[in-house]
């Protein structure tokens, strides 16, 4: 199964659309869990949550650049933080009251696909005092070349 990004849409406002079996086809079980069935990889265990390397995010689903490595901070949740998206468009919030708690899911702008989610006012030393916690199995990390 080929789940290499399809090409990065021009703008995070250009939709992707894909059918169920679509998706199917192009995610693994896990990544379809995540991103289609907003599901949460567990806590350590992701590919990103505590990685340095320089570069951008990208939706795993549809390529879509949404976070870079500059807003990226240790918060020691055990998933990839940041601080603020790459642009306000390339994201879109929802609220979220599964399991009995109020909290603002992010998902991917361009393909609906669920990303994480975004809190505040935690007390991080950050420019906007939120934490992106973001399923590292719902991105693709591109380094920046040297």
């Amino acid at each position: 199964m080929d789940t290499t990004p399809t090409p990065t849409p021009d703008s995070a406002r250009e939709k992707v659309r894909r059918s169920d079996a679509e998706w199917r086809d192009q995610l693994s079980p896990d990544e379809y869990r995540v991103l289609r069935e907003a599901s949460t990889e567990r806590a350590f265990t992701g590919e990103y949550w505590d990685t340095h390397t320089k570069g951008s995010y990208r939706c795993r689903a549809c390529g879509a650049e949404l976070f870079t490595s500059r807003e990226k901070f240790d918060s020691h949740c055990g998933w990839p933080s940041f601080w603020a998206p790459l642009a306000d468009d390339a994201v879109v919030y929802l609220r979220d009251r599964a399991l009995g708690m109020e909290r603002i899911e992010v998902r991917c702008a361009a393909c609906d696909s669920h990303l994480g989610h975004v809190f505040e006012g935690e007390g991080y030393d950050t420019p906007t005092d939120q934490r992106y916690c973001i399923n590292s199995i719902s991105l693709t990390l591109v380094p920046d070349e040297d």
